[in-house]
């Protein structure tokens, strides 16, 4: 904001005839102190002027001002927030935003196995406000846009060089933490402070990442083949096991045989034939004859005389030639309990 205020004031007027040279300086003093006043109303053709300009710089919140003399050149002081005056025509003002701002610098650069990577850095910076009249005599106004760019590319440049293309993406923390030192370190010596360093964007070129995609591609592939010949393996051992199990429980039976003699076929027999009325009850006949219920004879307790008579013969065979023959639905149940 400036603001300019002009106080001008000027009268003439000529010495009368046979005025003193005391009358005339007294007349010239009493006209300094009616113009102090604005009390001066005399001096028509001959006499004095004066002009007076003020000049009114007011510094916004979060700015700051250097003064530029044209007579002294660049001052020292650092003009903080509020209203200052200035001398016009001979000193003016440079403002100096001092928020922290944000901004994204884009650096392509090469890592330690010579693939091309993609950064974006974004960066908080402010300047220091002592060193601001020295930014502006040696750097410029626009220091962010000379400064910023190059010390972020070098410093990238030589931090990446040391970490292959893996080692960025697993290490990235590292290497964020790394370029941030080194930056905030430089952009000391130039006045700057940096609130925040940080990697926003990391990619490879494209045919890297086809190489990395394939890369993984076939290492699923090999993970899967991996899981296959795995999988063969335990089902062979599986099949051996079985095997010696089998192999096992024969030689057991028959060093039991060996040893025990017919007392094992018979506790066998003993077994399978409680085995064979559990199986004949829950169906419904009877266990001591070839066709139980399935015969008219009542045959419950002993066995079928026309059964035992009728000799060796498939059951089958015996639903249809027995004297008592079954009807067809307990033909249907007997072949039923036949296949179980």
């Amino acid at each position: 904001m400036l603001m300019i205020c002009k106080v001008v004031y000027a009268h003439r007027t000529t010495p009368r005839p046979g005025w003193s040279a005391g009358q005339f300086l007294d007349v010239g003093g009493r006209a300094e102190g009616f113009f102090l006043f604005s009390l001066l109303k005399s001096f028509k053709n001959w006499g004095w002027g004066i002009h007076v300009e003020v000049r009114v710089e007011a510094v916004d919140a979060g700015h700051r001002a250097v003064i530029f003399d044209w007579f002294r050149g660049v001052q020292d002081i650092v003009v903080g927030e509020g209203t200052h005056f200035l001398i016009p025509w001979v000193q003016k003002s440079i403002i100096f935003d001092c928020h922290s701002r944000p901004r994204n610098v884009p650096v392509i650069t090469g890592s330690k196995d010579l693939q091309n990577v993609n950064i974006i850095l974004r960066i908080l910076f402010q300047p220091v406000n002592s060193q601001l009249p020295g930014i502006f005599t040696s750097i410029g106004e626009d220091y962010d846009e000379r400064v910023l760019p190059s010390i972020t590319t070098e410093i990238l440049k030589s931090v990446v060089a040391h970490f292959d293309a893996g080692e960025l993406i697993t290490q990235r923390e590292l290497v964020s933490r790394q370029v941030s030192d080194d930056l905030i370190e430089q952009a000391a010596t130039f006045g700057l402070i940096l609130d925040d360093v940080s990697l926003t964007h990391l990619t490879f070129g494209k045919e890297f990442t086809k190489a990395v995609e394939a890369k993984l591609v076939a290492q699923q592939e090999a993970e899967r083949a991996r899981f296959v010949v795995e999988k063969a393996e335990q089902q062979k051992k599986e099949a051996i096991i079985s095997a010696e199990g089998f192999s096992k429980a024969a030689e057991l039976i028959a060093n039991s045989l060996a040893t025990g003699g017919d007392g094992l076929m018979s506790c066998a027999s003993w077994r399978l034939q409680r085995t064979w009325r559990t199986s004949c009850h829950a169906l419904g006949i009877s266990p001591t004859c070839r066709l139980g219920s399935l015969c008219s004879c009542s045959c419950l307790s002993e066995p079928c005389l026309a059964c035992l008579s009728s000799g060796p013969h498939s059951p089958d065979d015996s639903l249809y030639h027995h004297p008592c023959a079954p009807t067809p639905e307990i033909t249907v149940k007997f072949h039923d309990w036949l296949k179980v």
